[in-house]
């Protein structure tokens, strides 16, 4: 399997139960988990060798997230140890009409506060594939920087590279990441960016002819960057906070492919759905997948994330496996 590497910051959840409101809850649900984290830990689950790069408190929190990450697999050498405190979210859980709340806490955290490259020239020494998001430069001028520097020095050793796009609004404006996103995706071999994306990220014309859309925009993002070999994104219709209808579509070399739908009703936690989708189409492009067999896989991966609490994936490559032979993921017609 593959040796892999993913960068960034991992939180403290603190969730509210369904059908309670942030401001009247007495008790939160907790969970660790973040973009790379989670991704990682899938990758784990599907036993590649990964490695999770972050920073976090010298205290009992920070023994909680090397625990959490040791119990699913994950090497937590490059898990860096200092800083002032453990970034933090709130989430109200939504159901219904009513979408989920989020509000961040993270401001000084241990990984937002650092300011220069503290792992070793060897980080990247016989590393398959080093993974991040745009989470991380989202977070701080110095971390564009710093994530720009590690992402050149993975190319410079021979890792492909994978860039999760990620966008979060609460964390930088449009116009921050357009700017980033000119100087890393000259660098990226593996994209996850759909139609907003292409549309407000990269310039491209909204589609206006009859076929496939999403072909569309992959191919119009590929001619911007010819460098990127795989593009893939999830297509979801949100029929409430607790039933969705979800599916993968995947460009590569060229070939664009679709899976099934999933109808996901009821929803248990939609947070990681995406990074479990992730980690599905790295493992297939890692392990020899056919694109096919990758995006049927990832999507599957995805839809049974939604059935579980926390951020991350627990199933292993045999149980997302078992889920599609099964036939359980519901196709519309």
């Amino acid at each position: 399997m593959a040796r892999i590497i993913t960068l960034g910051e991992i939180m403290l959840r603190l969730s509210t139960s369904s059908g309670v409101r942030l401001e009247q809850s007495g008790r939160f649900a907790a969970h660790y988990g973040g973009g790379e984290a989670n991704v990682a830990i899938s990758l784990a689950n599907y036993g590649h060798d990964v490695s999770f790069a972050s920073k976090v408190p010298a205290n009992d929190l920070g023994k909680a997230v090397i625990h959490h990450l040791r119990n699913y697999g994950v090497d937590c050498s490059l898990l860096l140890s200092g800083g002032p405190r453990l970034g933090t979210y709130y989430m109200e859980s939504g159901v219904g009409e009513r979408a989920a709340k989020v509000i961040y806490d993270r401001a000084g955290s241990s990984f937002a506060e650092i300011k220069t490259n503290e792992w070793s020239e060897a980080i990247f020494k016989d590393v398959t594939l080093f993974h991040v998001s745009g989470i991380t430069p989202a977070l701080s001028e110095t971390w564009r920087d710093l994530t720009l520097s590690l992402v050149k020095r993975a190319k410079k050793a021979g890792c492909k590279i994978s860039f999760d796009i990620n966008y979060r609004g609460k964390l930088w404006t449009t116009n921050e990441a357009a700017a980033f996103l000119k100087e890393i995706l000259p660098l990226v071999d593996y994209c996850s960016a759909g139609k907003l994306d292409a549309q407000v990220f990269m310039e491209i014309p909204a589609y206006t002819g009859q076929g496939n859309e999403l072909l569309y925009y992959y191919q119009q993002m590929n001619q911007r960057y010819p460098n990127i070999e795989l593009f893939y994104s999830t297509k979801r219709e949100v029929l409430s906070a607790s039933a969705n209808i979800l599916m993968g579509t995947l460009w590569h070399n060229g070939h664009y492919t679709a899976s099934q739908e999933h109808r996901i009703d009821p929803i248990v936690d939609r947070v990681g759905g995406g990074d479990a989708f992730c980690a599905g189409v790295l493992h297939g492009i890692l392990s020899g997948y056919s694109s096919q067999e990758t995006i049927d896989f990832a999507t599957a991966a995805s839809a049974l994330k939604h059935t579980i609490h926390g951020d991350c994936n627990q199933f292993t490559e045999a149980e997302v496996a078992e889920f599609l032979a099964s036939g359980s993921g519901k196709i519309i017609r």
